[in-house]
């Protein structure tokens, strides 16, 4: 997909929105490098994943991601032999506690969400795993003594000698001879030694070893001979403590190590999992659907939305993104909070060219890049603010040039600026191919601009793609009488509020309104006469324009009438087949469950609905359809309805 047009269209600013829904930093990594994609099969697979993420969330909570961090390369140092330190484990810690909650997360899934299952099936229960590293390192990355019986022993030790060094520093101090001598009654503490500040003229007098001498010279700290014989033997316990840790931290690293190829795959399935659900918060936030795809190049969209205007409007004050129109939303009056207009648009149908005219401020250029962005977004695999229905082709180019785009590095002027960028377009567009075009033909003499811009619609024409231009040449209007293949569109405008309705209509073609707005202006009666004389005059000379236009509108509101019958038509039909579908399943669920406990016999795993947990059959009666099973530390005698057969386990296998 062209990088210049995805900027143009704004789809970097709706990446950083679907970022913002993410729960974990990669799943936000992971949002803002999604990109549109041009195979119909993943496109449809990560819509239905969206689609299924929609319906889990508004039946259930939130998938639990807390604790999922990017420990792949913790994972494969631990799998080549390197140890992980404490902090390092803590962090697997949590990622296989996230492994672990997932797992039991795919259990809870309701049965429609089988693409979601399926996902998932590949993440293991790594908890026991965490529950290893949690009951040997606390939240401070301190190694607890429970890591393992030899570090308690030691320990143990280490707190005796510490003892036997505090008696015996607190006997010295009580001795009224050496309270002489010390500069301050009481021991202070360097590195692991306990000393005593004696004044340098009595050092002589406490047998012992001189660790430091104040800055003044007058008082050196002496640790007392007997309490350094229990220091070195202090160190050498501090030692065997450090090996014992070392220990402790190995044997972790390998159980790591032993799980290191399911936790690397868990991680990055749930890193997907996670944008996902940020593609249904999305979803649901903005009240998007799931777009229809399609490959005969037919675009419908039904009530389509910009989001990144819908979000501006919501957050009230901020600036509009550089290049969107701000004009798109519009109060109802002057003190009615902004709303965004939505917009029907449709190509490939009867027509594969659309003109577009109408005032300035109209609306004309964000319906270009709402067309864009919208099918940019749903080739990423993402729902689209746009009513229930909307359809919409797999593009292999989007191709797009709006906006003022003038090249001070080339020296180019603003037109031959976009008649370079035409140019690239054209070499690069094909019948697969949606081409944008915004103010077709401006910026130059006004008769060779429209010749220009009837032979780049011929062009476009020539090449099959669908295209929308936006226009100001009156000539451009009437492209579309001699093309079978291209249509007018307009977007209203009010000559009464000098305001623009932004409301998009097909089959018409826009006006200027130039003598209404001049009139509200207040310019000259007279001028305003002559002007309408002077208009009057050309409009004699192509009578029969209005009459062509006329027809063409009411053809355009058949032929939209016939599309929304048969759009409706075809959603009566997909939710019958698919709750026969639904019917046909549950029936097949039914009968398969039958007869799993049918063949249910003594040590059998089976899941307890009752209880919430597995349970083992001790022994079962189906005649009177009950089962004796063993839960927990009881055993219980439960109806065989209650009773689900574990997947995996052999009937009449020894537990």
């Amino acid at each position: 997909m062209d990088p210049h047009t995805l900027e143009l269209l704004e789809f970097p600013k709706v990446r950083e929105l679907l970022a913002g829904y993410a729960t974990s930093s990669l799943g936000k990594d992971l949002a803002r490098q999604i990109e549109p994609m041009t195979d119909p099969n993943r496109i449809r697979s990560d819509l239905a994943l969206v689609t299924q993420m929609v319906d889990a969330l508004g039946k259930g909570p939130s998938p639990p991601l807390a604790g999922l961090r990017d420990v792949r390369l913790l994972a494969r140092r631990a799998a080549i032999g390197s140890m992980l330190s404490a902090d390092q484990l803590l962090e697997v810690a949590e990622t296989l506690t996230c492994c672990g909650n997932i797992y039991r997360y795919r259990m809870r899934l309701d049965g429609h969400c089988r693409a979601l299952i399926d996902l998932l099936a590949p993440v293991e229960d790594l908890g026991p795993v965490a529950k290893a590293i949690s009951g040997s390192i606390d939240a401070r990355g301190h190694v607890l003594d429970m890591a393992s019986p030899e570090l308690a022993q030691v320990r143990q030790r280490l707190a005796d000698v510490d003892t036997r060094v505090q008696n015996q520093i607190k006997r010295l101090l009580r001795d009224p001879e050496l309270r002489k001598i010390l500069r301050y009654p009481n021991a202070t503490v360097i590195g692991d030694h306990y000393v005593l500040p004696v004044a340098v003229n009595h050092r002589h007098k406490l047998p012992g070893v001189v660790h430091r001498t104040s800055p003044t010279g007058e008082t050196v700290f002496i640790e007392p001979a007997g309490v350094a014989t229990l220091s070195a033997e202090r160190a050498l316990l501090k030692s065997e403590e450090e090996r014992e840790i070392q220990r402790v931290l190995r044997r972790l690293t390998a159980e790591v190590a032993r799980v290191a190829r399911p936790l690397t795959t868990a991680v990055e399935i749930i890193a997907q999992l996670d944008v996902i659900a940020a593609k249904a918060r999305f979803s649901r936030d903005f009240a998007m659907t799931e777009p229809q795809l399609n490959l005969e190049g037919q675009l419908w969209l039904r009530q389509a939305r910009h989001p990144i205007l819908e979000h501006l409007v919501r957050s009230r004050g901020e600036p509009p993104p550089s290049g969107v129109a701000a004009a798109a939303a519009t109060p109802s009056d002057d003190h009615a909070p902004a709303a965004v207009v939505p917009i029907d648009v449709r190509l490939g149908h009867t027509f594969n060219l659309l003109i577009i005219t109408g005032p300035n401020t109209g609306g004309k250029t964000v319906t270009l890049k709402t067309t864009g962005l919208l099918c940019a977004m749903a080739q990423a695999g993402m729902h689209i603010p746009a009513a229930d229905g909307s359809s919409v082709p797999v593009f292999r180019h989007i191709l797009a040039d709006i906006g003022d785009e003038q090249s001070l590095e080339q020296s180019l002027s603003t037109f031959s600026s976009h008649m370079s960028r035409i140019a690239a377009i054209l070499r690069q567009a094909d019948a697969q191919s949606l081409v944008l075009l915004d103010e077709l033909g401006a910026g130059t003499d006004p008769a060779e601009g429209a010749a220009l811009g009837r032979a780049i619609l011929d062009e476009l024409d020539r090449i099959g793609c669908r295209a929308m231009v936006t226009t100001h040449l009156g000539d451009l209007k009437t492209y579309a009488f001699t093309n079978p293949r291209a249509e007018n569109a307009a977007v209203q405008f009010d000559p009464e509020t000098l305001r623009p309705t932004y409301v998009l209509q097909i089959g018409q073609y826009g006006m200027s309104n130039a003598l209404q707005i001049a009139r509200r202006l207040k310019l000259p009666r007279g001028l305003i006469r002559r002007a309408q004389r002077y208009l009057r005059r050309k409009q004699r000379r192509a009578p029969a324009l209005a009459e062509l236009q006329r027809l063409r509108q009411e053809a355009e509101q058949a032929r939209a009438e016939a599309l929304a019958v048969q759009h409706e038509a075809a959603r009566q039909r997909d939710e019958y087949a698919a709750k026969a579908a639904q019917l046909q399943r549950e029936a097949e669920e039914a009968a398969a469950l039958r007869v799993a406990r049918a063949r249910l016999q003594p040590n059998d795993w089976v899941h307890v609905a009752r209880f919430d947990q597995p349970g083992r059959i001790v022994r079962v009666d189906h005649k009177r359809n009950l089962a004796l099973v063993s839960v927990g530390l009881g055993q219980w005698e439960i109806p065989l309805d209650e009773l689900f057969p574990t997947p995996g386990s052999a009937p009449g296998k020894d537990g």
